[in-house]
């Protein structure tokens, strides 16, 4: 795949950009007008700094209200023109994208408009460029892929192509199956954006809610099969408008777009025609373990709260001052190490998570896969005596840790030699779901990470009422719900996620939910064992027997144990939240009864109830 970006996508001056575009991997960068218009620097500048930086002027944009224009109009039109094809021989760019006109002077006589047309492209191969038209979803009079074609056919001139962009046609919902008409050779261009699927105008929802491929719900595997089976080999292009990108990193957001492309080629959802060109998405199995970051202190006052949920220290790393603490099925791990990258993270973060082990049937597989979507590994020194885990970087810097389900028994047994405790009795039965807060900014980011590397499926994202602002969350998540983690992260500088970001100095997680059998027993036990519970005020429970006809002793059970209750249908949903660990995370017992979701509908009543408690300021 020849990959390219828009200018437009990304923030800062132009020069910056296309710095940027390099250095994530991109083949090439299209200029879009606005950002030559306001850089320092002449076209024949640019034009040399894309030379020196391996970039190809992949097209000039945009070009509005070409054809269909009244005599005077028309003169008008074709003297910019002109004027665009002098800055672009500066410029080093060969094809320029013409947009169908949106004048309310057009008119939408056919010749007309084919005529037109055709001038352009005598005027450009005049001057050895070519013109692309491209039909936009609020066009006057060609707003269809189909009917631009039809026009470009006509036409029937060699320098006049066509732009097909996934907005134009998705939004629209054209069948991707006309695209079998289109000449290959025909197809100057293809411009590739995802979006949410959202009932508005064309023009609003194109401007500020445009995304990465894998970003959004358009059927994006369908439209790129389509161009691929008409044999089309040119750039693959971004054209992103959306207001996050613009006030995020113009390196970050970069490389997620190239990495989007990558994702595109080998399939979002499904295996596609190039699949074969990246490896297999990484299935996990399951989170094999969740490691804390602890000065020594904190590892004790952690270790009381891990107690009362019914953890235990069963084991100690050979060699390090690491402990494993299990229940059930369920591994934790404390690490008090005086260097290394987790008392550096205990250092600028306090105790917290570190580290998330999942497990993979194929971790070679998954790291081939990293690699080809530029995802950064981490590489530490190693003891001759220790077991290697490949990791690669997470959320907030911290590590994802690919073990090996084949031999995750030898890795602990060699890891974890010295006994200490016995296991307890088991009231948990696994880890139900990870919670990770992040910059609003970063939120797709991180979507787009665990959905091009893993195996993992996106739900639809939601707004919670927070106290104090709107957060935005949405899960990923395995077919069989071995593995989900829910992404959080809010405009509002006063949210509980915000103040946990601000006291934490960045993304990481604010939650661990354990799943339960009996939610009933393992609550009795942890606050028999002395756990702080988050309380919930008794009208949330009168609401709760009004709306759903639960019996009064179920209301009654659940208001005495501060457990939280929704349903699906006949779906069951139970929670119950412990008050926050050094204002960092806390914990959730949750027990399903066929339900799908994550009680989104008690979230306001949780962050209520945490608001409460200001010094707790986490999500």
């Amino acid at each position: 795949m020849k990959t390219s970006i828009a200018t437009v996508s990304i923030s800062g001056t132009l020069d910056a950009k296309l710095r940027a575009i390099a250095a994530a991997g991109f083949d090439g960068a299209e200029i879009f007008e606005n950002d030559l218009l306001s850089t320092h620097l002449s076209a024949r500048e640019i034009a040399a700094l894309m030379a020196e930086l391996g970039l190809a002027c992949t097209m000039f944009q945009p070009f509005r209200d070409l054809e269909g224009l009244p005599d005077a109009n028309r003169v008008r039109a074709f003297d910019r023109l002109e004027r665009k094809f002098d800055v672009m021989a500066e410029l080093g760019a060969d094809l320029l994208l013409v947009c169908s006109s949106c004048s309310p002077q057009a008119l939408g006589d056919r010749e007309r408009l084919v005529a037109d047309l055709a001038e352009a492209g005598d005027r450009a191969a005049a001057r050895g460029m070519r013109v692309g038209y491209e039909a936009l979803a609020w066009g006057r009079h060609v707003n269809d892929h189909r009917e631009a074609w039809a026009l470009v056919r006509d036409a029937d001139h060699p320098a006049l192509g066509l732009v097909l962009d996934s907005f134009h046609s998705l939004a629209r919902g054209i069948p991707s199956s006309s695209i079998g008409d289109i000449r290959a050779d025909k197809l100057f261009l293809v411009q590739v954006c995802d979006a949410p699927l959202l009932d508005m105008d064309y023009l609003g929802w194109s401007r500020h809610f445009r995304c990465m491929p894998g970003q959004g719900e358009l059927p994006l595997d369908d439209w790129a099969e389509a161009i691929r089976r008409i044999g089309y080999d040119g750039h693959w292009s971004l054209e992103i408008f959306n207001d996050r990108f613009r006030a995020g990193s113009a390196s970050g957001i970069a490389l997620d777009g190239l990495r989007s492309l990558r994702l595109l080629e080998g399939g979002i959802t499904r295996a596609v025609s190039t699949s074969g060109c990246l490896p297999e998405k990484a299935r996990p199995t399951g989170v094999e373990f969740i490691e804390f970051a602890a000065s020594p202190a904190e590892a004790v006052t952690l270790g009381t709260m891990l107690r009362a949920l019914g953890f235990r220290p069963t084991a100690r790393h050979r060699s390090k001052e690491v402990i494993r603490w299990q229940h059930g099925t369920i591994n934790l791990v404390i690490n008090c190490e005086p260097e290394g990258l987790a008392h550096s993270f205990d250092v600028v973060h306090g105790a917290s998570v570190c580290a998330i082990g999942l497990t993979l049937e194929d971790v070679p597989g998954a790291l081939s896969r990293a690699d080809a979507l530029r995802i950064a590994r981490f590489n530490q020194a190693v003891g001759p005596d220790e077991w290697p885990i490949p990791s690669v970087r997470g959320v907030g810097g911290s590590l994802l840790y690919l073990v090996d389900a084949a031999t995750r028994e030898a890795m602990w047994t060699h890891e974890f030699p010295h006994m200490l405790e016995p296991m307890g009795p088991a009231t948990l039965s696994g880890i139900d779901h990870i919670a990770q807060t992040m910059q609003f900014e970063e939120f797709l980011s991180w979507q787009l990470f665990y959905v091009s590397l893993l195996a993992m499926t996106k739900t639809p994202q939601l707004e919670i009422a927070d106290p104090m602002g709107l957060v935005q969350s949405q899960a990923v998540e395995t077919a069989d719900g071995a593995v989900r983690f829910t992404l959080n992260g809010s405009l509002a500088s006063q949210s509980l996620s915000s103040r946990f970001i601000q006291n934490y100095f960045g993304a990481g997680v604010q939650h661990i939910a354990f799943s339960c059998p009996d939610i009933f027993a393992a609550v009795d036990a942890a606050i028999a064992a002395g756990i702080e519970r988050l309380e919930i005020p008794r009208n949330y429970y009168d609401d709760l027997e009004a709306r759903w006809g639960l019996a009064p002793d179920l209301i009654e059970a659940m208001a005495s144990r501060d457990i939280l209750y929704d349903r699906d249908g006949e779906a069951e949903y139970f929670q119950f939240y412990t008050r926050a660990f050094a204002r960092r995370v806390f914990f959730e017992l949750v027990q399903r009864r066929d339900y799908a979701g994550y009680g989104a509908a008690n979230a306001p009543i949780r962050l209520a109830a945490q608001a409460r408690h200001k010094p707790e300021i986490l999500d």
